[in-house]
């Protein structure tokens, strides 16, 4: 969660009382957020010993998903309208004397779409500033950015001193080579191009050059007389910088998504509209894009859903009436009405601040944070249930106990793994077919979710070559196959696997380890020609490139018949028997590792290793006990 921290002096003057730190932490647990830190006490130690030091803070811990908390504006406004000291502020657009014809116009160009498509505005008049509220201000925008902006790659945010520019402006994105400004707290002119090798060395900016880097064209924002105000999400243009003595801030989004940008906007506008000359009002700008249509920045309008008081009560174990359920939002920054039409209804308005709220049963947390989850009534449940351990999570438990008892040691792998781990370091191809990817991994390590336990295994043994030989190890865990089938179009197995490293390959040993979990779990070992036995498990050399030629073979199981056979059914079953025809399964495959599997895993000894899955094991249960569908 952010960590926000507030001089703790003016977050008091603007609550209008002070706390001792029990209090304030009281207070900050029965609103939802946590205070981490009171600094006082550190604060005078270092007076004490006459050492420089700031004045006392308080490092409050908030919700990820609260952007308006994310500075001392927007927690003293929420504080005090829970407190009761206030009402909740209604933000509202007010135009210029001349109305939407003298609005600030901003043309987007058609190019945008080539690396930065959407872009938001808003402007904030006659502002003042104190060197409090400006430290603020930035630390906002820094917060967003690392937040909800994803460290500008989503969302990027600038801000200007407007009185420096000339309207209208535009915005534009052009090749590199053909943007020229000095940046920010900078005199010299410099193109983009030479902009981004300035910055490689830059210990904050740095981090953001790849964002536009690649591309062919540079977002750029000019006003009337070609002046730059910003290249997001880079840099701002020194001509445009907010100082203390900046009164019309002119605040510009760049961004990718849609819904980010304008929660994002709307954030910045809404939480320093309160130093405004008149209080909480935004002066919009009108915005022509590409396809020649025009917009209105920000959009302020609140969002309405309905409430009803009978699923609060049936929630909270509460017995409120619809009044009483909207005098507890109102406490929250929300604004209800109750229906005049229907007692149980209660129509919620969410101000621009709260686009945390998506469905009723945040209403009903809000509404439970209000009237404070320490005073919620201690029920006990309507129904007594009996917890028991999932069928496959017990077959797991049998074989880890058994293959531990015999001396292997359990590991825990990454579920995640690299693409060539899966595929190509084990000789096998990837069909597009089976393995779930991610979509944005962030490293290579982490590209698919593994379709085999084979390589973590393969990877403890490589991080622990140290150790004495032999080295025997084994896992239970899911792996996780494409299934277009489902709803979810993917399925999870539960697998069982284990390998040997020694100086001989030791195939006989994972043979025998095999063998002994499938008679823990009470499987008959089979021939692969008798065809009259009903159930059990055989194998059959194989071919695969991930073994050994001739030191492989998979595993087949032939399941049980789940129910006494209709006639008909014994006669079909007598008529495959005689032509050795039957539906085995493919339980998994055993055998001595190609040496060249072991070579990319940087191996030094042969390797023999087993794999199968727990699933068919599984006896006949109800599916509210399963993973099936």
């Amino acid at each position: 969660m952010p960590t926000v921290a507030v001089d703790k002096a003016e977050l008091w003057e603007r609550l209008g009382q002070e706390f001792t730190t029990e209090e304030f932490d009281t207070l900050c647990f029965e609103y939802g957020v946590e205070l981490d830190e009171d600094t006082t006490a550190e604060v005078e130690e270092a007076i004490k010993k006459g050492l420089p030091a700031e004045r006392p803070q308080l490092k409050i811990e908030t919700p990820a998903n609260r952007y308006d908390l994310l500075c001392i504006e927007g927690i003293a406004r929420a504080l005090k309208v829970f407190l009761g000291k206030e009402k909740a502020p209604r933000y509202m657009l007010v135009y210029p004397p001349k109305g939407e014809s003298d609005l600030l116009t901003v043309t987007i160009h058609p190019e945008t779409k080539q690396v930065r498509p959407l872009f938001a505005c808003a402007i904030l008049r006659n502002i003042k500033f104190t060197p409090r509220s400006y430290a603020s201000f930035i630390d906002l925008q820094d917060k967003l950015h690392q937040n909800i902006c994803r460290r500008r790659q989503l969302v990027a945010i600038g801000t200007h001193d407007l009185d420096t520019l000339k309207g209208p402006f535009r915005y534009e994105a052009r090749a590199p080579k053909d943007i020229k400004f000095a940046p920010l707290n900078k005199e010299q002119e410099y193109t983009a191009e030479e902009l981004m090798n300035l910055y490689e060395s830059d210990k904050q900016l740095s981090r953001y050059l790849h964002i536009i880097r690649d591309s062919p064209v540079y977002p750029i924002i000019y006003d009337a007389e070609d002046r730059v105000l910003s290249m997001p999400p880079i840099i701002n243009s020194n001509h445009s910088k907010i100082t203390l003595n900046t009164t019309n801030v002119f605040i510009d989004v760049t961004a990718t998504d849609q819904t980010k940008l304008d929660i994002v906007v709307n954030m910045v506008a809404t939480m320093f509209s309160e130093y405004c000359a008149e209080p909480f009002t935004i002066e919009p700008v009108k915005m022509v894009l590409p396809d020649g249509t025009t917009k209105i920045s920000p959009d302020l309008s609140e969002r309405t859903m309905l409430a009803h008081a009978s699923y609060i009560n049936s929630c909270t174990g509460l017995s409120l009436k619809s009044n009483q359920v909207a005098n507890l939002l109102s406490k929250m920054s929300l604004f209800p009405n109750v229906s005049t039409t229907n007692a149980d209804e209660i129509e919620v308005s969410m101000p621009p601040t709260r686009p945390d709220i998506f469905h009723e049963c945040d209403i009903m947390e809000d509404a439970a944070i209000a009237y404070g989850f320490n005073n919620l009534p201690h029920t006990f449940p309507p129904t007594t249930t009996v917890g028991q351990p999932s069928v496959i999570n017990k077959l797991s438990d049998i074989v880890r106990l058994e293959w531990a008892l015999a001396g292997w040691v359990e590991v825990l792998p990454l579920t995640l793994c690299s693409h060539e781990e899966n595929f190509a370091f084990l000789n096998h191809e990837d069909d597009n077919n089976t393995a779930v990817k991610i979509a944005n991994p962030k490293t290579l390590e982490f590209q698919v979710v593994r379709t085999t336990l084979i390589p973590g295994l393969l990877k403890t043994i490589r991080e622990n070559r140290s150790h004495s030989l032999p080295l025997k190890i084994f896992e239970t865990g899911d792996v996780v196959f494409k299934d277009i089938k489902r709803e979810r179009q993917s399925r999870n197995e539960r697998h069982a696997a284990a390998i040997w490293c020694n100086k001989t390959a030791g195939f006989e040993i994972v043979h025998g380890v095999f063998d002994r979990a499938m008679k823990m779990l009470e499987i008959p070992r089979i021939s692969s020609s008798d065809s009259n036995a009903e159930t059990g498990y055989y194998m059959k050399e194989t071919s695969d490139p991930m073994f050994f030629p001739g030191r492989a073979a998979t595993i087949y199981y032939r399941s049980p018949p789940l129910r006494r056979k209709s006639s008909l059914e014994k006669l079909k079953q007598d008529a495959k028997t005689i032509i050795h025809v039957h539906d085995d399964l493919v339980l998994g495959t055993l055998g001595i590792l190609h040496p060249s599997v072991l070579e990319k895993f940087d191996i030094q000894y042969p390797c023999s290793a087993v794999e199968f899955t727990l699933d068919p094991f599984k006896k006949e249960t109800q599916k509210i006990w399963t993973n099936d569908e």
